[in-house]
Formats: C-alpha cells, sequence, structure tokens
C-alpha cells in the first residue's frame, strides 16, 4: 500500500491544515516533525526511544547507505525497516542535496544526464543519476521515495535558476518513469529559488506529473526568514490539497509554525540531534547552551513541564557535566529532549488547528521564545 493523505480540517484563520497519513506501518496525524535518521539511525538514539517520543516518520539518506553499506544489502535484509529495526514508516531522500555540495565544478560536473562527484569517503569518482536514485530507493524499500532534483546554492541568477528547474522537471519525469515499488510513494519536489514566476512553474508542471505527494525544496540554504517564507508562499498556491505538502530541511521551532500557516504537512531537519551533540537544548524561552556556567548548579529539568525521558530524570547540572566532559551519554539525552520537543511543538500546533487559535498560538510562542528578557529554565 502507497500511503494515503486524509484532509480532517482547514484551520479558519491561516492556510494550515490538520491531516492525517495512513501507511502500512500506521496512521499519522499532520502537521508533523520527521527526525533524521540519515545513515540508518537517528544518531545516537535507539528506535525505542524514539517510539516513546511519538515518533512518525523518519528520515534515511540515499546517498550514504548506497555507500555503505549498499542498497543490495539492505535488500538483502529485508529492507530499511527490517535492517534498522524501525516499525515506523520510513522517507528516504534522493541524495541530491548531498551530491550537489560534493559537486566541484557545478558547470562541468552537472550533466543533463546526472552528476559527477567523488565521495566523501575515499574520493572515488561517482556519478548518480534520476533512475539510479530511484532504483537505490526502491531497492530500500522506503515508504517514501523523493525524485532527484537539482539543488542550487542561494542566491543565483534567474537564468541559472530557469535552467536549473526545467532540468529538475525532466530529471523527475525520468525518475518517475524508472520507479518500480508498488508499496513506496514518490514525491515530486518543486524548486524556484526566491523567483515567484519560477516556483509556480515548478509547482505547476511538477504536479502535472501526478506524484503521490509534493515538497518544497531549495529552502533553508543561506536566505533570510522573509525570503524563505515567500518561497513556500509562491509554491504552496499551486500543491494540491489532497496531497501531503513537505517542506524540506527546515526544523527550526519559529520556522515550523510560520510553515504550518502558510500550509506545509511535514518537516525534517538534524537540527535537534545536531545542536544536542553541542550541548544546546531548546526550551519554550528559546534556546540555551550548556556550556555555560550558570548551570553548573542548577538542580532543574531542562523544562519543568516536559514530559521526555530527559527531563524525567535529569537536571541541568548534571547535563552540563556530561557536556563539558564530552560524555557522549550528554549528547544522547540531549537529543531525546530535543527531538521531543519539535513532536510535542506539532502536537500542540495540532491542537491550536483544531481550535481555529493557531494565529493566537504563534503570537504567544514568539513572546517567550523571542523574549531575551524572560528568564529561561
Amino acid at each position: 500500500m502507497k500511503i494515503t493523505y486524509y484532509l480532517q480540517q482547514k484551520e479558519a484563520h491561516t492556510n494550515a491544515r490538520l491531516g492525517k497519513i495512513k501507511t502500512n506501518y500506521g496512521t499519522f496525524e499532520t502537521p508533523m516533525f520527521m527526525p533524521v535518521g540519515t545513515k540508518a539511525n537517528v544518531k545516537l538514539l535507539t528506535p525505542e526511544e524514539l517510539y516513546d517520543m511519538h515518533c512518525g516518520i523518519i528520515l534515511a539518506n540515499t546517498y550514504h547507505l548506497w555507500l555503505r553499506p549498499g542498497e543490495d544489502v539492505i535488500k538483502k535484509a529485508g529492507g530499511l525497516h527490517s535492517f534498522m529495526n524501525y516499525k515506523g514508516p520510513i522517507l528516504t531522500d534522493s541524495g541530491g542535496f548531498q551530491v550537489f555540495s560534493l559537486a566541484k565544478n557545478k558547470a562541468k560536473d552537472i550533466t543533463e544526464e546526472g552528476v559527477h562527484f567523488k565521495s566523501h569517503i575515499d574520493g572515488a569518482p561517482l556519478f548518480l543519476t534520476p533512475e539510479k536514485s530511484i532504483e537505490i530507493q526502491n531497492k530500500l524499500d522506503s515508504d517514501i521515495a523523493m525524485s532527484f532534483d537539482e539543488c542550487p546554492p542561494y542566491p543565483v541568477t534567474y537564468d541559472y535558476m530557469k535552467k536549473s528547474v526545467e532540468r529538475t522537471l525532466r530529471w523527475a519525469k525520468r525518475g518517475k518513469q524508472v520507479h518500480n515499488n508498488p508499496n513506496q510513494a514518490l514525491f515530486g519536489i518543486v524548486q524556484g529559488g526566491e523567483f515567484e514566476d519560477l516556483r509556480r512553474y515548478s509547482a505547476q508542471e511538477t504536479v502535472k506529473m501526478d506524484f503521490d505527494g509534493y515538497s518544497i525544496g531549495g529552502t533553508s540554504v543561506g536566505e533570510s526568514k522573509e525570503v524563505m517564507y515567500r518561497m513556500i508562499d509562491y509554491a504552496i498556491a499551486y500543491l494540491p490539497e489532497d496531497k501531503v505538502r513537505y517542506l524540506m530541511g527546515v526544523g527550526d521551532p519559529v520556522d515550523i509554525i510560520e510553515g504550518v500557516i502558510r500550509g506545509i504537512d511535514i518537516f525534517d531537519c538534524v537540527l535537534p540531534t545536531r545542536i544536542a551533540r553541542h550541548g544546546q537544548a531548546f526550551t519554550k524561552y528559546g534556546k540555551i547552551n550548556l556550556h555555560n556556567q550558570k548551570y553548573k548548579e542548577d538542580f532543574h529539568k531542562i523544562e519543568e513541564d516536559c514530559d521526555c525521558y530527559t527531563c524525567k530524570n535529569y537536571t541541568k547540572s548534571y547535563l552540563r557535566h556530561l557536556i563539558v566532559t564530552d560524555e557522549v551519554l550528554g549528547g544522547r539525552l540531549l537529543s531525546i529532549h530535543n527531538i521531543r520537543f519539535l513532536i510535542r511543538l506539532t502536537e500542540q500546533i495540532r491542537k491550536a488547528i483544531q481550535t481555529n487559535a493557531l494565529l493566537e498560538y504563534r503570537k504567544e510562542f514568539l513572546e517567550n521564545y523571542q523574549n531575551k528578557n524572560v528568564t529561561k529554565s
């Protein structure tokens, strides 16, 4: 069975949507935050810990799994779910973002057929095409596969972006033609940078191909918040209401709220685990850095009302001790908190949508999160 999206409710004052995604591994409510498990694991965490955080869909990275252990190994293991023992739905990206960051000479290495680049592991020359990306994802047997797209840097000229959008559309068509996993959904990706007409054109032409869902790519790549929100607005007006809308690579709490207001259903980002490994934690009053001396004798939880394993059992003083002594447990415990924080955020957003109070929720959240004069927990 491919995934099915059910629109449950539209918020009265915004474009926010309350929905459900039905998968082979259960039905999950949206808006949703999806943790990233790049190499078939969410860094430092076990599947059981993810279940306890009420995770739904998680991500894995096509490029990294292609190189190690290889898609054939994972296929022999029974697919990605069996290989990593995750009994929830999994989305695999196309590998495009990683590949384009490794292509040194964009004009020469990005061709109509695909992308030439060098392995980040041993420098070996590699070549990835839309067909190969889909073939790998078919073998990984994820619930959702992503089209192979060009990921332009920011900023670029209008002419560059126009050519890039056209190539992404041709690649999307090629990938869709070879996609042959009947239990796997395939999402198209809308590009177009900061240019309204290119976003509109990319969205309209991608929708014509009738994908199972649609993502907005090319955001959170160095542009300002205002530009990113405009990118979403330019594209989302042309995406169908009966399909999932996915904003790729976005995990800042404020950006999640703003994305939902604009009609986004699902988000992903490495941010919660990345900042955790550097000693930072999300709180309702903004991020805190546990390296700071003031937490040395702070025997309170990160957040008193947080229901995560970390906040139930450990103080900021102990967490700071782990971080400053480079104990791996520190990163693990902060990762648990940060992921649960974003999942709780989407749970709260869903409740606000149900009562048509999302704008009020945003106002209250921002007053706390962005108020530097508030005494943080």
